[in-house]
Order: C-alpha cells, then structure tokens, then sequence
C-alpha cells in the first residue's frame, strides 16, 4: 500500500476553454494516480473534474489591454489570493493553462516558492511578443505545446517542451446522430441553419451578438426558409443573450451544452475567434470568423502581431481556408455576404470542407490529455 504523502496540485485556467481542457486533463491525472488532489482557478467543468476551485474563472474571460484594465480588481484579487496560497501552503506542483499575462506573474510566484511549473498551451510567442519565451524559460519547467511549429521557439531557449497534440482532437465528437440532433433541438431537416456562436466571455457578448443578429436578420430576408441555432457557453446565464435575442424578434434556438450536437446540425456559422471556432472546424463545418477588440487594443496589436490570419484552423492551413472580419469588417452586411456564399455557392463549401478536413488531419489524432498528464506526474516524481 502506498503511504507517500498525497500530491497537491494548484491548477489554474482563466476562462471557458481552459476550464474544459483542465478538466480532461484532471481526470485523466486522476486516473493515473487517483491519490492527487487538485484546487486552484476553474469554473464547472474543472469542478465536475474534482478541482477545489478556491477562485471562479467565469468573471476572469476578458480579451484586449483596455477590457483587462476594467476587469482589474477581479483579476488582482484572484492574484492575490493565489499568491497567498502558494507562499503559505507551496503545492507539489503548478499547472498553469493558457491565460498567459495571468500566468506567467503566477509562475514567477511559484518559481520563487520553489515550486515546480507545468505550462499547458503556449502563448502565442510566435505570433507577437516572442520574447515571452525568455520569461518562460525563467519560470516554466516545461511546457506543453498543441503544435509543432511551437516546438522550436522552446528549444531554441533551452525550455524542455514536449508537443502534446491538440485536446479537441479527444473531445470534437457529437453524443447524438445528426438526425437525432436535429429532433432533439426542433430543428427541421428540410430548411437549411445557421448556428451563431457569439462566444463565452461576457466582452464578446456585448460587442458581439449585436451584430450577429443583425447579420441574421438579413439573412432571414434572403433565405425566408432558414433557421438559427445559438449555443449558450457554461460561462454565460441565460440573461446574458436573452434580453438581446427578445429584442432581435428572431426565432433562435437556444441549446445550453451539447456544442458537437449544436455544430453538426448547422449548413455555416457565425463564430468568434477562439476555442469555438476550431471546434466548429474540426466538425468541418464551413464557417466566417468574426474578431473585434477595443480600438485601442486593435491599434496596439495590428503593430506587434506577426500572423495574417487570427483564425486558428487558418494558421495551421497557412492560408484563409474560411473568411476571417476583423475589427470594422465585422458588419452585419459583409457577414451576411459571407454565410450566403456558403449557401449560394456548392462548389465553393465542398472545397471549404475539403481543406477543413486536411486541417484536422495536422491536428493530430488525440491522447493530448494523457500526454500532459504524464508530463505532470513525471514532473511529481511519479510513474505512469
């Protein structure tokens, strides 16, 4: 019988996405060695896993320089409290996912605790603010990057960094046929959809979902037959779109979880950039890609990021295999064009779902979870 002293391990996921990669990862870790014990920053998927979440993510989700500033307070109290945490009670060891400005200042803590640091998908250093990597090789034991074009900016520092695959790889599975689907959520089969994804962060609600349903709305002109489907993030209540899709005076099928179910009954989406959007790719459905920031956030990046594409699926295709609206292209008239491409045009959504399919074939083929979980284990002085 093992009588070693039980693991602790913070873990710490800013927003929606890493929630849900935190808790494959969680189980997985627990299935190895069931005797760990995890706590640290989640929301309700990290807590189904079986996470003590000592603060909720959910009002940490925010994107651009000037939404952080206002989200301030929220964001030093829970540095704070980790600080606190870690100094007073160091854990075995720190997992730290994604939400890299967080992050990093919460590695730096732990290195100077003595505490060793796992870091679960990388900064974008090699599409703006590479030196990031000089940071992380300072704090980060090692890191677990979801592509292999990240692999040599680690190396090239000295960062022991292993590529794990991409977590959605495992996950990217409907729970119902399309058909069975489509019952579930009063879809009917005869008339074509459109899913609009507006996001989980409060921020993309707000800049985001109106346009959306305008873009809609003049869809609904053009194609009278179509429907839409809207699915509503575990970060999000449902007064967060409510009063919106009321005053829209569209008819929105609204489904709360089931997003593989949600993404397979739809013709085209309208998404935000991000998580979704390569999870709407992996599905192979055809889609537009809609990003805005404060303008001021918009100002300072378009002179420090290096890539043409924001896009996901498209940096891995290195080419705009679906249209990307940034900052003032995002109108409801160029959306509209676009998701009405998709429907006027077979030609041109076969060959959209062809180059899909070849970016989930560089994605890789799953075991992400497993994989990090190992390195955590290994890096816990533990076998698996």
């Amino acid at each position: 019988m093992d009588t070693e002293k039980k693991k602790r391990v913070m873990i710490v996921a800013g927003e929606a996405s890493g929630d849900l990669h935190g808790s494959n990862l969680v189980r997985e870790a627990l299935r190895l060695d069931p005797s760990l014990s995890f706590y640290g920053v989640g929301g309700p998927h990290m807590r189904d896993a079986g996470v003590e979440t000592i603060v909720d993510s959910s009002e940490m989700a925010v994107v651009g320089l000037v939404e952080v500033l206002a989200h301030f307070g929220v964001i030093y109290r829970a540095f704070s409290t980790l600080k606190r945490e870690i100094k007073s009670n160091p854990p075995d060891l720190l997992i730290l996912i994604d939400y890299p400005d967080f992050n990093l200042l919460v590695a730096r803590v732990a290195k100077r605790a003595g505490v060793k640091v796992l870091y679960y998908i990388s900064p974008t250093v090699w599409a703006w603010r590479s030196g990031r990597v000089k940071t992380i090789a300072r704090y980060v034991d090692h890191m677990a990057v979801l592509f292999p074009f990240e692999v040599p900016f680690y190396e090239k520092e000295g960062v022991p960094v292993t590529c794990v695959g991409h977590p959605l790889a495992d996950k990217v599975s409907p729970s119902m046929s399309r058909t069975g689907a489509q019952a579930a959520f009063g879809i009917d089969p005869e008339r074509r959809v459109i899913g609009l994804f507006p996001g989980s962060r409060h921020g993309e609600i707000a800049r985001l979902l109106p346009v959306i349903l305008e873009s809609a709305k003049l869809l609904q002109k053009r194609y009278p037959g179509i429907q839409f489907i809207l699915p509503l993030a575990s970060s999000l209540a449902d007064g967060d779109i409510y009063p919106q899709l009321a005053e829209s005076g569209l008819d929105v099928v609204v489904a709360r979880d089931k997003i593989y179910d949600v993404i397979q009954v739809c013709d085209a989406v309208v998404t935000v950039s991000g998580t979704v959007a390569l999870e709407v790719a992996l599905m192979g459905v055809p889609m537009v890609i809609i990003y805005t920031v404060s303008p001021l956030t918009y100002e300072i990046g378009k002179r420090l990021i290096r890539v043409k594409n924001v896009g996901i699926c498209n940096i891995v295709a290195g080419e705009r295999v679906v249209p990307e609206l940034i900052q003032h292209e995002v109108t409801a008239e160029r959306i509209s064009g676009e998701i009405g491409r998709y429907l006027d045009d077979a030609g041109y959504t076969a060959e959209t779902k062809a180059k899909l399919a070849d970016v989930k074939k560089k994605l890789g083929s799953g075991g992400c979870s497993e994989r990090v979980a190992g390195l955590a284990l290994g890096l816990l002085g533990k076998s698996n």
